[in-house]
């Protein structure tokens, strides 16, 4: 005999199990349970009134009993489900009414022209028919109908000009993306809705049909000439029914494994590889193999065009990260892909590459002339994004390899390969304006080719002639297989003449100075810049600086790029270079003070990282941009080298002021060089300084040599300086800088002992700087005109004759306390008589006496100030025109 607990258990299972089939429907339910069903119901109905009474009396025997607590939610329980009925439904209902949801979802939206939610919800349809073929399933008869409903629904819209007008921006944007979405599926589709609008009534049974019918089996038979296998990639196409496969879905393999290919199969194969492009789950290197395997089945231009603009833009995607850069094989693979792409569309000239295009449809093929196509016919895609995207990727290696190793140099070895494509793309952008084409297809056109010309320019503006003809006439092979360019001249005239190199870049500069539209402001300011910066490297000062001040460019470049900005700084600095090589050591300066001034010189000229301060740090977000801005090795100007220049500039400049100024605190006042002084008082601070180690130290001691009289030593230590190699010319530009030493050194000396003479021979000076005559007196004579020293030439004698009061050190302090003591008392006049106006204007009423009393009033205090000023100037005048001999 069992137990209570088991026999509950038992008890449970089996209303559980009588519930459960009470819930199927009849027509899921077996025909003998049906009759079964029945005939209980009616023999209990039968039996009810006699089993009434003992039914009661169990009731109220089991009322007396305590009820467990386990047992009283499933009473409740029980109760609810009695009120309430469950439907069960199949997973595969559930997903057919989920898909019917979205159906109606679409629907609605069309009755209030929502775009927004219809394409919102058509994404949601796509992705659910894409379910139903992953499990094998029908797609619903209502999926075609609302394709139908949706294309009329769509035509429909388009064709009211006026509400399209009208239409919010983000509806209208909406509407756009499913024209090209509903165009797609359209077609995929085209042949189930050719079925629907031939008989729309009778669709659904001839769909139900079709489903119920036997699968083609998935064994083919093999023929006498090769074995059919299926495409390379099938783009797997919607549809109601399942359509049956065509041969033109297949390839024939022969004896040699060659497969030929038909179009439609190679443009849905296609069209499969860029739909998964960008996609996380994608194998680019898979992708990229496809593609390779669509280039060699390719059999029309048009079919390798348009699988090699894919293939090229999947070697690109391959590094998706912005700090690593193309492993330098893929980089190799995509240059040599995209020389071919170049090739090919010069010699089918019908096809032209174009970034904006009007709709076409890309799963046919396409000829001249055919099909409603023109002479010319455009294919979208971008040949000068593919070209820049060469030129970021071989950019970002050389940031990223190490300058000091083999490896960089061999790196910058492929430089001549880039500059013989970027030549190559000009070629052909050139060719391509020199035919007949539209008015917008040439706008199309001429904008890439300013661009190309832009990126040639900037392999060569900055280079020595040398490497500019090595670049040249690595490319003179591939140029002889080209048409002559119409902006360039040719490669003999370059090599031949000696400013060859100087007249290509002055040509590829003159094209981008010619766009007159404001959107090519850039690349003219750009182009301005590289010209400046050739001009200067080549010592040709008053050519740049000419050009550089006509452009007005330092009033508006804070308004630019930060790439421009870099090449600003870059040409400024290149300016102050070329000035100290010509001997202009005052243009030298005024070129270098701007950025020497900031402290910040490797960023600004990108050849650094900005570290930033404890009170200012640099963010990682900036870090990062600063990192992608640098300049590759070979591009940098060497900053110890500038550093040289600008502090020989400095001492030139500044050992004169300092010997003018003297004890003078007002002339103490005027620093020409705040580095540069800051840079000698550590100096002058320092206990002990020893024998010159490196380029600060030997301009230092030179300073102090110079400061001394001693010339011969200073040249000397500026010559010691071993950076000096790097400049070009370097014996000329030492000549140039020991001579302006010498004149400096004559200055100087006469600023600081001049006090000890009452005249100097201007021969003895001549002497003592080997110097000639006639540059010390016009060195002596352009002091006297500038107030610098008071003294007069006797031609007669051939001497400087000095007219002075020398003053000692008490007179200098009492004129400087005069100074100071004159200015408080003014200033204590000018605040007495504020107050006393203030209260004079107060305590006096208006009228005639009043107004007389304040005029005589302050008249007597401007007489009082003007007689105290003649007193004070008067003798302050006469003294220092007696002391200084200076026009007062």
């Amino acid at each position: 005999m069992s137990s209570r607990f088991f026999r509950a258990i038992s008890d449970s299972d089996s209303e559980s199990s009588s519930e459960e089939e009470e819930l199927l429907t009849d027509d899921e339910q077996p025909q003998g349970k049906k009759t079964q069903k029945s005939s209980d119901s009616s023999d209990s109905s039968d039996e009810s009134d006699s089993d009434e009474d003992s039914d009661s009396d169990a009731g109220a025997q089991q009322a007396r009993k305590p009820m467990s607590r386990f047992m009283r939610d499933a009473e409740s329980e029980s109760d609810s489900e009695e009120e309430e009925r469950k439907v069960i439904k199949s997973a595969k209902d559930k997903r057919l009414d989920e898909f019917e949801g979205v159906v109606h979802t679409i629907e609605n939206a069309q009755r209030i022209d929502d775009w927004a939610t219809i394409s919102k919800e058509f994404d949601a349809l796509q992705r659910l028919c894409d379910r139903q073929r992953k499990l094998g399933e029908p797609i619903p008869s209502s999926y075609i109908k609302l394709l139908s409903s949706l294309d009329a629904f769509l035509a429909k819209s388009l064709a009211d000009k006026d509400a399209v007008k009208k239409m919010k921006a983000p509806n209208a944007k909406a509407m756009n993306g499913m024209k090209q979405k509903l165009k797609k599926t359209v077609k995929e589709n085209d042949a189930a809705l050719q079925q629907y609008r031939a008989d729309p009534e009778g669709y659904d049974e001839k769909v139900q049909a079709a489903q119920a019918a036997p699968k083609i089996p998935d064994v083919f038979p093999v023929s006498g000439k090769g074995v059919k296998v299926p495409a390379i990639a099938e783009a797997p196409v919607p549809a109601a029914t399942e359509q049956p496969m065509d041969d033109d879905e297949f390839q024939t393999v022969g004896k040699g494994g060659k497969a030929s290919m038909t179009s439609d199969a190679l443009f849905k194969s296609l069209a499969a590889v860029m739909e998964a492009r960008g996609r996380k789950s994608t194998d680019r290197g898979e992708q990229i193999n496809t593609l390779c395997k669509l280039f060699d089945a390719a059999g029309t231009p048009y079919q390798r065009v348009r699988v090699l603009l894919a293939l090229i833009a999947s070697r690109f995607d391959y590094s998706s990260s912005a700090n690593a850069y193309m492993p330098l094989d893929l980089w190799h693979q995509a240059r040599d892909e995209l020389n071919s792409l170049l090739t090919l569309l010069a010699q089918n000239k019908a096809y032209v590459v174009l970034e904006e295009t009007e709709d076409y449809d890309d799963q046919i093929e396409r000829r001249p002339n055919e099909n409603g196509e023109g002479a010319v016919v455009p294919v979208r895609g971008s040949v000068i994004s593919f070209v820049d995207r060469l030129e970021d990727e071989f950019m970002k290696s050389l940031q990223n390899i190490d300058p000091h190793a083999t490896e960089y140099v061999e790196r910058l070895g492929d430089e001549k390969l880039l500059y013989q494509t970027i030549v190559r793309a000009q070629s052909y952008f050139e060719g391509v304006l020199a035919e007949p084409l539209p008015e917008k297809m040439a706008t199309f056109v001429s904008e890439p080719l300013r661009r190309v010309v832009m990126r040639r320019l900037e392999h060569i503006y900055s280079k020595q002639d040398v490497i500019v003809l090595a670049l040249e006439g690595a490319n003179a092979e591939a140029q002889a297989s080209l048409p002559p360019s119409r902006i360039t001249p040719p490669f003999a005239e370059v090599r031949d003449q000696p400013d060859g190199p100087s007249r290509l870049i002055h040509a590829l500069c003159v094209y981008l100075y010619e766009r007159p539209e404001v959107s090519g402001e850039r690349q003219r300011t750009r182009a301005m810049l590289m010209h400046v910066y050739h001009h200067a490297l080549h010592a040709d000062y008053h050519v740049a600086r000419d050009r550089f001040l006509m452009s007005h460019l330092q009033e508006s470049i804070h308004l630019a790029d930060a790439a421009t900005q870099i090449l600003y700084n870059r040409v400024l600095v290149q300016l102050g270079l070329c000035a100290f090589r010509v001997g202009l050591i005052k243009e030298c300066h005024a070129a270098l003070q701007e950025i020497f001034t900031t402290g910040r010189v490797k960023e600004l000229l990108a050849q650094g990282i900005s570290k930033g301060t404890a009170y200012n740090p640099v963010s990682a977000e900036q870090e990062k941009l600063d990192r992608q801005r640098q300049l590759p090795f070979h591009m940098h100007i060497n900053l110890e080298l500038l550093e040289c220049v600008y502090l020989v500039a400095s001492m030139l400049l500044e050992v004169p002021n300092m010997a003018y100024a003297g004890a003078d605190p007002e002339l103490r006042k005027k620093v020409i060089s705040r580095p540069f002084r800051r840079m000698l008082d550590y100096n002058d601070r320092l206990v002990f300084s020893g024998p010159p180690e490196n380029t600060r130290d030997h301009v230092m001691q030179a300073c102090k040599a110079l400061q001394n009289g001693d010339w011969k030593a200073c040249i000397e230590l500026v010559n010691a300086i071993k950076i000096w190699k790097l400049i070009p010319d370097r014996d000329q530009v030492l000549a140039r800088v020991a001579r302006h030493i010498q004149e400096e050194g004559l200055r100087t000396y006469l600023f600081n002992f001049a006090s000890h003479y009452d005249a100097l021979s201007l021969a003895l000076l001549a002497e003592t700087f080997e110097l000639p005559d006639s540059t010390v007196r016009s060195i002596v004579s352009r002091m006297i005109w500038n107030d610098e020293l008071a003294a007069t030439i006797d031609p007669l004698h051939n001497v400087v004759v000095f007219q002075r009061l020398e003053l000692n050190r008490v007179q200098q302090l009492s004129l400087a306390l005069a100074d100071r003591a004159s200015a408080m008392l003014e200033q204590n006049e000018w605040l007495l008589d504020a107050k006393l106006g203030d209260s004079r204007s107060s305590s006096t009423g208006g009228g005639a006496s009043a107004n007389a009393h304040e005029g005589s009033t302050d008249r007597d205090s401007q007489n009082r100030r003007d007689a105290r000023r003649k007193g004070r100037g008067r003798g302050r005048g006469q003294l220092q025109a007696q002391a200084l001999g200076q026009r007062v």
